[in-house]
């Protein structure tokens, strides 16, 4: 067993059974289920809308090199130069290069879980530059120490007294803060700090290949303030974020906003395709456009997950999972959590190390269900679970149990076989088979289909 799944399955039997974690959770998630549903009713005809994303995005997806190339060539036509990032690594390097090229003191950052996943504030602060979130939730966990709990809410795993706490402890703001007297103090501290920002980096919820430009949505503006304010903005996307054209967003903008926060359209909504021209006065003098792979070749390279690149990071797999709501964000210890995370992860950061989290599913099935772009994500977690044992990264008893439960269950009078005494000594061989919490069930002496037999 890799040190990885130790250390999931330890974590995931502290948190399930954390009271407090799992009320502050059930009560975030509750007011998201609400407004998402709202949202979703404002269709007329969801389904269609849906098959129409699933279509753009399998187009997109099948023909990504094609799409990926068109981006480039329209974007340098704008007057922005694209980065080719093979991994992590090479992104770093060409962020840190720009950096000391333009002498920058202070980068300003939006929220990207693309930068979290190359823990780009950590490798810039190596260089003694400041990176600062500007996104009230991710700035929230900044301060805190803490990476992102939720692939759109950062800080769903705090309740607002956590963070009234944390701002007295940090801020020395006035005890039982309310949330709009925080946001107001936040609002204050960043427009600053916005003001003095040589360098401005976003992510991409979109890359639109025939215009050239990235599409951003948001609630807060900070985005917009990102890309505006400092003379250098740096955009850091996957490669799988493109989309064939920019009327696509008519139909994927309002889908992401009705599956990730039940609006209607995200409040902020830009389309950048490049630096200022000659006749702006305002925005960024230079723009780059870093282009990441990070192993998502190698996810494209599979004839059954490859739809998983599909994903527009709205979150609603997350907050449908019931795995997630007991587990959380923290215990997958992966930039991506819940069952979208459980697929693509072990393909970012190895197979070997991370197909547990292919396990961590009860295969209900609700993920498949609220997918705006019909990922099949069920059947993709069974993939991975199926290569696993392919790949030999499963344990020898294991694989043995397993074969040893797949003949006992092929034929009713196999399972007859050994009475019900016997089945109880051999769960005492293994009393914790599910966990510290629960015992097993105790066994009948006869099974009940030999009960039914000897009454009739």
């Amino acid at each position: 067993m890799s040190q990885e799944k130790k250390q999931f399955i330890k974590d995931s039997e502290k948190i399930a059974f954390d009271k407090r974690h799992r009320a502050t959770i059930k009560f975030n998630i509750s007011k998201y289920d609400v407004a998402v549903d709202r949202g979703r009713k404002r269709y007329s005809n969801l389904d269609l809308a849906k098959d129409r994303a699933s279509f753009i995005k399998s187009e997109a997806i099948i023909n990504l090199p094609q799409y990926l190339l068109e981006f480039e060539k329209n974007s340098q036509a704008n007057g922005a130069e694209v980065i080719w990032a093979d991994d992590a690594n090479e992104a770093i390097q060409a962020v840190q290069q720009i950096l000391k090229d333009n002498e920058a003191k202070l980068l300003v950052k939006s929220k990207s879980m693309t930068t979290e996943e190359i823990e780009l504030n950590e490798h810039v602060e190596a260089i003694g530059v400041e990176s600062l979130e500007t996104d009230l939730g991710e700035y929230i966990v900044q301060i805190a120490g803490e990476k992102p709990y939720h692939i759109v809410t950062p800080a769903m795993h705090k309740s607002k007294e956590d963070i009234s706490d944390l701002f007295h402890e940090k801020f020395d703001t006035p005890e039982k803060s309310t949330p709009q007297y925080l946001t107001n103090f936040v609002r204050g501290l960043l427009r600053e700090k916005f003001t003095q920002a040589d360098v401005g980096v976003t992510g991409a919820n979109f890359l639109i290949a025939d215009k050239g430009a990235i599409a951003l949505t948001e609630n807060e503006g900070n985005a917009m303030m990102t890309f505006s304010f400092p003379k250098i903005h740096i955009v850091i996307a996957g490669i799988e974020k493109v989309v064939p054209t920019m009327k696509d967003l008519g139909l994927m903008w309002p889908l992401l906003a009705a599956h990730g926060t039940g609006q209607q359209i995200t409040v902020y909504n830009s389309i950048v395709s490049g630096p200022k021209r000659t006749t702006e006065e305002d925005g960024p003098e230079k723009m780059y456009v870093i282009l990441l792979d990070n192993k998502r070749s190698e996810l494209y390279g599979k004839d059954d997950q490859f739809e998983a690149l599909k994903c527009i990071r709205c979150g609603a797999c997350l907050n449908a999972c019931p795995i997630y709501k007991n587990v959380g964000g923290y215990t997958y210890d992966a930039t991506y959590s819940g069952p979208i995370g459980s697929i693509i992860t072990p393909f970012f950061k190895g197979f070997s190390e991370y197909n547990h989290l292919s396990s961590a599913c009860s295969v209900c099935g609700k993920c498949t269900e609220v997918c705006p772009v019909r990922i099949p994500l069920h059947n993709m977690l069974l993939y991975n679970r199926r290569d696993a044992v392919r790949n030999g990264d499963t344990p020898l008893g294991w694989n043995m149990g397993m074969k040893a439960f797949e003949y006992a269950f092929m034929k009713r009078k196999r399972l007859d076989l050994l009475g019900g005494n016997m089945k109880n000594k051999l769960g005492k061989l293994k009393e914790d088979a599910l966990g510290d919490k629960k015992s097993l069930p105790t066994f009948a002496k006869e099974s009940f289909s030999k009960q039914w037999k000897n009454k009739h």
